[in-house]
């Protein structure tokens, strides 16, 4: 694996911000635009997993990056629940639902294989040098 020197470089943070842009889109073209606190739950889980990526790749430490990945899984799933929320409002069709449930499960399933993969690393960070 390359050497990522910004959590902008990392794949699952891309790919986190792009959900979080489509969660944002829903909320301002969707009638979930009036639903205010479904609408608020929804953005803030949503940027959370970016977040929680950033957070964590920033504390210079393996272990904590591996506490905050998986803080960033757990919001990928409260966001995946929402949008069954807001699927059931009648805000978006099923094929909306199913679109990106599946990328948050596929998201949810790179976060999980990257902690994998820094559980079998010995390097334990820049704060520890």
């Amino acid at each position: 694996m390359a050497t990522i020197n910004r959590f902008e470089d990392l794949e699952i943070w891309q790919e986190a911000r792009r959900l979080a842009k489509e969660i944002h889109i829903l909320s301002i073209e969707t009638d979930l635009k009036t639903d205010f606190k479904l609408k608020a739950q929804i953005k803030d889980s949503s940027g959370s997993v970016m977040d929680n990526i950033a957070e964590g790749f920033e504390r210079d430490g393996n272990m904590e990056f591996r506490q905050f990945l998986s803080i960033a899984k757990g919001s990928a799933g409260e966001a995946r629940s929402q949008l069954y929320r807001v699927y059931d409002c009648g805000y978006i069709d099923a094929q909306k639902l199913e679109t990106l449930k599946t990328d948050y499960e596929k998201l949810s399933g790179r976060i999980s294989n990257f902690i994998t993969y820094l559980n079998k690393k010995d390097y334990k960070g820049n704060k520890f040098q």
